[in-house]
């Protein structure tokens, strides 16, 4: 049986193929009216093929998942309740309806799993691959607006998960590809199951859906949030210009995925700097009140206490084990010449 195409079905009837069986009803838009004091936090990130993800060994359904978390990441980060999400995704070619239906399988997952109330798609042609545009929109509640305080000097900096493992094993899969691509044999399949959860941790990363409702069920509401995307450095670069304060971050108190230490002498890359500057953790760093911290401590366990906010002179440091201050720098593009 062929395989069909979008010219034999049409967008229109395409998006409606999607949405059949996915438990949502298109909702052009995404809009939604926030309850009394409450107010609407938004989202968007944009995935180029090529630059953010690699079809060569991403799949599909595991790639719709991750965009929906990397969006959904940054209102959990911002205490905001995810209401709407719309999707625009830019299809080639090399792409038929099976392959955006895999990928829609992922979407509607994550969708699902973190109580999206609506959801919207549209489909649009691209000459270079796949690019997935992502906007959400979520509802930051009238009590935690009006608990949360500014942030001070030796407030904890807490973060949700392992930091660095997505940059190991995104390294991982690289080096596999560059073997493939050197051999051409794709018989003989890679042995990567030493490497399970930190290929996990770049290929299909998670936020607990409830975060937000427990923080807000005890009580406890962080001055700042930031989603860490770029690294934990583009993060404190981020909180120091926010707040005008300074941040101390303890390089032996940064969690890491049981077998980083090994992968990275391996592999030749430091598992410190991959969790500073490597980027796709998607794990949350909250700036916790230190009145809050006995609390925060005992309900909140999965979280790690990294360091703590400073006096503005301070900067942004990481403390060695041997209590050397490293000032932090976030990296960037190159300057052009």
């Amino acid at each position: 049986m062929a395989t069909e195409t979008f010219i034999d079905i049409g967008k229109v009837e395409a998006v409606e193929r999607l949405f059949k069986d996915s438990g949502f009803t298109r909702s052009e838009g995404g809009s939604f009216t926030p309850g009394a004091g409450s107010v609407v936090r938004t989202a968007s990130r944009l995935f180029v093929e090529g630059m953010d993800f690699d079809l060569v060994y991403f799949p599909l359904k595991h790639l719709g998942y991750k965009c929906v978390v990397a969006a959904t990441g940054e209102l959990l980060a911002s205490m905001a309740h995810p209401r709407t999400l719309s999707l625009r995704l830019g299809l080639s070619a090399k792409l038929d309806l099976e392959h955006v239906k895999d990928l829609w399988t992922g979407i509607v997952t994550a969708a699902r799993e973190y109580s999206y109330e609506s959801l919207d798609l549209d489909l649009v042609p691209s000459p270079n691959g796949l690019t997935i545009g992502v906007s959400v929109a979520g509802e930051e509640l009238a009590p935690t607006l009006g608990h949360t305080a500014r942030a001070k000097s030796m407030d904890l900096l807490c973060v949700s998960g392992r930091l660095g493992a997505a940059f190991l094993g995104q390294q991982i899969l690289e080096r596999e590809k560059r073997r493939f691509e050197k051999t051409g044999d794709d018989s003989a399949q890679p042995d990567l199951e030493r490497y399970r959860m930190l290929l996990a941790s770049y290929l299909k990363p998670e936020l607990s859906p409830s975060l937000v409702s427990r923080l807000e069920e005890a009580g406890i509401y962080p001055s700042c949030g930031y989603l860490l995307s770029r690294g934990l450095a583009d993060a404190l670069k981020r909180l120091t210009r926010d707040t005008g304060l300074g941040a101390k971050v303890y390089a032996d108190k940064i969690p890491f995925e049981g077998n980083s230490f090994a992968t990275g002498k391996e592999m030749d890359i430091d598992p410190v700097s991959a969790a500073m500057n490597g980027g796709d953790d998607y794990q949350v760093l909250y700036v916790i009140p230190i009145l809050s911290a006995e609390k925060f401590r005992r309900d909140f366990q999965t979280f790690e206490i990294i360091g703590h906010l400073a006096k503005s002179e301070v900067g942004a440091v990481l403390v060695s084990p041997d209590g050397l201050e490293h000032p932090v720098t976030a990296q960037g593009w190159p300057r052009e010449e």
